[in-house]
């Protein structure tokens, strides 16, 4: 699983350095101009600042906790051995979207065609493909319904060090902002913003991204893969999160919930190997996040329920995600996707399905 990770990684890698020496941040593709008009015409300028006044105003949802319970026993999916569901975890704040909803997402880079769906097609065509998958989820669970989201790779790990030698591209905020357009197109769509800090630090990152975090409907996602420590470049080694990093994410997060009145924040974290997150078990719970931890592996499906099996659901921290990749996946025998039922079957149930 490891090598296979690293494999695309670099590839993502190597397509950025052409695409940065070739491009400026002024410029983005056909694809992405086309997606920033929506049915009823461009985005205002400063509705943003209008979404975020309004959210401070919302009264969301009160938290059904009988409910909350059975769909966490529900996930657990009859696991006996105590570890599901977690234990102790506080009830969410209002308007929480999991466990009550299960979250299908396409994960992309709109300068990529190479990083993923979101990037790969036309916005229309990509929504298309994407609701075709939210239809399988609403078939194979239809007591859980299907949160549709999009998830953006917002600062990207790169193969040249820049002007500040970080090795990763921040993406601009037009680009974020056409993500936010594209995700208007279709009704109650939910926004994840990703990091991969390379040889920056996820305290210089995260503040960078407060003005859409502080958007009810913009959830946030961390890489440990390119979290780089003692100089290694991204894309030579795996890279880590310790438990104390992810509590400052979690910390951060839950400040601007408690500020701005917002529902709590999806908080996603990749995970394919043992190192990529340490001391999980001090990993702090709080009603105003909900922590993903994300199977973020390819390969044939054994290979993929082993890597769920030893670093997702025997390290247990809150609800857990998986990855399917649309290429990688099928390179080894028996050359198929794992499918929803598939899914399902895993202890625990996965609350968050990412297609790359």
């Amino acid at each position: 699983m490891k090598t296979g990770k690293l494999s695309i990684s670099s590839l993502s890698i190597l397509f950025l350095i052409i695409f940065f020496t070739n491009c400026s941040e002024s410029k983005s593709k056909t694809d992405t101009k086309s997606a920033l008009k929506t049915e009823s015409g461009t985005k205002p300028e400063g509705e943003e600042a209008e979404e975020e006044s309004i959210a401070e105003n919302i009264e969301y949802e009160p938290v059904d906790t009988a409910l909350y319970n059975k769909k966490l026993k529900e996930l657990a999916n009859g696991d006996t051995t105590g570890k599901w569901p977690v234990k102790k975890q506080p009830y969410p704040l209002p308007g929480a979207i999991l466990p009550y909803k299960r979250v299908i997402t396409y994960y992309g880079n709109l300068y990529s065609k190479k990083m993923g769906a979101l990037g790969e097609y036309a916005p229309k065509e990509m929504l298309r493909m994407l609701y075709a998958e939210v239809a399988k989820w609403e078939k194979i669970d239809p007591k859980t319904p299907v949160q549709p989201a999009l998830h953006y790779i917002a600062v990207v790990a790169a193969g040249d060090p820049g002007k500040d030698g970080k090795y990763r591209n921040r993406m601009p905020d037009k680009q974020i902002d056409s993500v936010l357009t594209i995700s208007r197109m279709k009704k109650g769509m939910i926004v994840f913003l990703d990091i991969q800090v390379a040889l920056s630090t996820i305290r210089e990152e995260l503040p960078r991204l407060e003005k859409y975090l502080k958007m009810p409907n913009v959830h946030l996602g961390i890489d440990p893969e390119f979290s780089m420590k003692g100089g290694v470049l991204p894309g030579r080694k795996i890279g880590t999160y310790d438990a104390s990093e992810i509590n400052y994410v979690s910390d951060y997060l839950a400040k601007l919930v408690r500020t701005h009145n917002l529902p709590p924040k999806i908080f996603v974290i990749h995970r394919f190997t043992k190192k990529m997150v340490t001391n999980y078990q001090n990993i702090k719970l709080r009603p105003e996040t909900q922590i993903v931890i994300h199977m973020d592996g390819w390969g044939e499906p054994e290979l993929k329920r082993g890597t769920h099996r030893h670093f997702i659901y025997s390290e247990p921290v809150q609800f857990t995600g998986f990855k399917i990749f649309y290429k990688n996946d099928l390179k080894k025998a028996p050359n198929r996707l794992m499918t929803p039922e598939d899914l399902m079957k895993l202890k625990p149930q996965p609350s968050y399905i990412q297609y790359q």
